[in-house]
Order: C-alpha cells, then sequence, then structure tokens
C-alpha cells in the first residue's frame, strides 16, 4: 500500500524553532548593551561618598545587606570620629556599633571594622593595601569589596557583583551562573579588561533606575531592542515612566556628596525630611 502523503503545511506557519544564540553572536550583543549603556550613563560611578581608600574600605563593608544610601547617611559621623584605621583600631565596641547602627548587622560590622582597622595598623603601615591578595585577607573583605576598592580607589579594573549585577546579567542572557565569583569570571572573559570596572557601574545603574527586580521599566528602557528578557516588567511606555528611580525618575540619588557631572539631586542626610 502506498504511504499516505504528509499533509500540506499551512500557509505561513513555520515548525522550525529560533536558533540558539551563538557565543559570538552573544559577545556583540554584550558589547553593545555596554556601549549603549556608557551613553545612557556617562556619569555612572561608585555610589558610596568616600574620599580615600580607608573611607571606600569601610563604607563598601558597610553596604552588605543596606543601601548605598543608607552607609552614605551613616559614615560622616563615622568618619569625624575615626578618621584613619588606627582610630578605629582604637576604637570602643559599643561605641562604633551604636553610630554604624541604622546599616543593620551593626554587631557583625562592627568586629569586621575592628578588625580589618587593626589588621591595616598592624601589618600594612595604617594604609589600604592596592592588592586582591592582600584585601581579601582582610576581616569582612571578600572578593566583591576588593573589586570595588581596587577599582574606584586604585585603578585596577574588576568585576563587582552585587544582586543588581548578577541580577542583571543574567537577564542579559550573558551567563546563567549564579555564584559570584563565577559570574565574574565568565563576564570577564566578555569583555576587554579596560572597561571591567565602568561595565560593573553602568550595569548598576541601570539595575538601580530602570531594570528593577520585580518592576522593570520595559517600556522605558533604552537597551529593550537587545534584551532577552524584555516584558518581565511593564511595556506601556507611560506605565513604565513611572517606575523609574533616581535622577530618571527625578528623585534624589544615593550619594550625599555626589560627582560634579552627576544630573541629579544629592541625597539627603540622615534624619532629614525628605518627599515621600
Amino acid at each position: 500500500m502506498k504511504a499516505a502523503a504528509p499533509a500540506p503545511r499551512a500557509a505561513g506557519v513555520s515548525k522550525s524553532k529560533p536558533k540558539p544564540e551563538s557565543r559570538l553572536a552573544m559577545i556583540r550583543r554584550a558589547r553593545r548593551i555596554n556601549r549603549e549603556l556608557a551613553e545612557v550613563y556617562p556619569y555612572a560611578h561608585p555610589e558610596l561618598d568616600f574620599r580615600n581608600p580607608f573611607e571606600l574600605l569601610v563604607a563598601t563593608v558597610l553596604s552588605a545587606q543596606t543601601t548605598d544610601l543608607r552607609v552614605n547617611q551613616t559614615t560622616p559621623a563615622l568618619f569625624a570620629a575615626y578618621p584613619t584605621p588606627e582610630d578605629m583600631a582604637a576604637a570602643v565596641p559599643e561605641e562604633l556599633e551604636e553610630i554604624i547602627r541604622p546599616t543593620g548587622f551593626f554587631r557583625a560590622k562592627a568586629k569586621s571594622l575592628l578588625g580589618l582597622s587593626q589588621a591595616l595598623r598592624d601589618d600594612f603601615g595604617g594604609e589600604v593595601p592596592g592588592r586582591m591578595e592582600d584585601l581579601v585577607k582582610l576581616p569582612g573583605v571578600g572578593r566583591k569589596t576588593a573589586n570595588v576598592v581596587l577599582g574606584n580607589a586604585f585603578g585596577v579594573p574588576g568585576i563587582t557583583v552585587d544582586t543588581h549585577f548578577g541580577r542583571l546579567v543574567r537577564r542579559f542572557k550573558w551567563t546563567e551562573q549564579e555564584d559570584p565569583e563565577k559570574v565574574e569570571a565568565e563576564i570577564c572573559a566578555i569583555f576587554p579588561k579596560s572597561e571591567w570596572t565602568m561595565l560593573s557601574h553602568r550595569v548598576v545603574f541601570h539595575g538601580r533606575r530602570i531594570c528593577h527586580a520585580r518592576k522593570p521599566a520595559c517600556g522605558a528602557c533604552p537597551i529593550a531592542p537587545l534584551c532577552p528578557a524584555y516584558g518581565e516588567g511593564e511595556t506601556d511606555p507611560e506605565k513604565a515612566k513611572k517606575l523609574l528611580k533616581y535622577e530618571k525618575g527625578g528623585q534624589p540619588g544615593q550619594r550625599l556628596s555626589p560627582p560634579p557631572d552627576y544630573p541629579g539631586l544629592p541625597a539627603a542626610p540622615l534624619g532629614a525630611r525628605t518627599e515621600p
């Protein structure tokens, strides 16, 4: 018996699945996203207030499990009381805890600050070291903190994998890794070393302002055509605009003392009344 002919395919219907993105195509798309974010955030910067490597190191340790804004509102009093590692190393623990209480987890953070200050005093002549292998030996300092300090206080390129960065690079399909060190390694392999520090700032800026965790403002996103996750958030342009934060939404930023080229408003000091 002759086999029946296959049924004709309906016009306009294709059973073919879109081809998976090649690694080369992903790298090209990733680098284009970086270039476009550089145009959107030419003023991207570390959002912790600091005047020297020690202040940046301390502020970064304090930023765990809280906002940069709350850290920036807390550190003026902290550095007025303990301006150097030697001063902080000699602090009365309970007095240090009380100053940093607004940042949360203040007992554990005070223990780290006392430990790292004592190590800086005793092992590094009161100076913050400029090498990864030295920084990660300090109490409370991991690769993320070390990369922040190296990139922004010493000009040593590094990828800073915080919660915003990790969330966005997975949304962008640059990596599927969850472990921060594996994320760091995979992203480092995509971009030239010279881009690592600024890429970190741009991605974090985008995550804080537009590509939020729960309600990304997809309809107001300048890189939407390049994003595989487009549609996870609000796609209506007018509704999306209402989700924008910080300078994109006309609100104060995280820093009390932002850089001169920052287009937004400075944050208010701790305890100051702000508009809802």
